[in-house]
């Protein structure tokens, strides 16, 4: 089992700004494809953004424009820069690791087998 760690997660005011970190052990993150969900209550969980292994990047509508997603190899571990940070955005986000080179169509959860233990993400005044 691929093991993910989340962090940055924390309560800001809308209109401000988050890193979150999605640190792997026990195996190199450099050959999966990692993706960003989130969950808020009472709703199912979210494909945010994902980046593959040769750096290519998707993005949910939502975000575009204000959310960065990054990888540093050295450092085996995968960014999420939240920018313009709205209420809605509010949830429990996780990254997750996909091995299987695929040609997607949209950041699906179920394409995504290992999974880190989220990092709650509150924007509020």
């Amino acid at each position: 089992q691929l093991q993910l760690v989340e962090s940055g997660g924390g309560l800001v005011q809308p209109g401000g700004s988050l890193r979150l970190s999605c640190a792997a052990s026990r195996f190199t993150l450099n050959y999966y494809t990692i993706g960003w969900f989130r969950q808020a209550p009472g709703k199912e969980r979210e494909g945010v953004s994902c980046i593959n292994s040769g750096f290519r990047t998707m993005y949910t509508d939502s975000v575009k424009g204000r959310f960065t997603i990054s990888r540093d190899n050295a450092k085996n571990t995968v960014y999420l820069q939240m920018n313009s940070l709205k209420p809605e955005d509010t949830g429990i986000y996780y990254c997750a690791a996909d091995g299987t080179p695929r040609d997607r169509v949209g950041i699906r959860a179920s394409d995504f087998d290992s999974w880190g233990q989220g990092t709650q993400v509150t924007v509020s005044s």
